[in-house]
């Protein structure tokens, strides 16, 4: 369940500090989530699929270490894009 290219570009053109910027760690975050969101849905209807379920745990641990890392770099960065994605902390 990969994200189409066309999805992945609107995330990095909106969360990117320039069009091409999807090393940065608000992109990865927010692609990350778009994942999360997409392996939810995929879960919520397959519930015996557990091999969705690990890479989704798998998934949402590694957005969970970079959020991490955000603190620690740029605390107001990760209140913006938390607030922006919608998503605990």
């Amino acid at each position: 369940m990969p994200l189409s290219t066309e999805k992945k570009k609107e995330i990095i053109k909106e969360y990117g500090k320039t069009n091409n910027d999807s090393g940065a760690t608000e992109v990865q975050v927010a692609l990350l989530t778009q994942r999360i969101r997409d392996l939810t849905d995929h879960v919520n209807i397959h519930k015996k699929d557990n091999h969705s379920r690990h890479g989704l745990v798998k998934i949402v641990s590694q957005r969970k270490r970079l959020m991490k890392y955000l603190n620690k770099i740029n605390p107001e960065s990760l209140a913006d894009i938390v607030k922006k994605l919608n998503i605990r902390r």
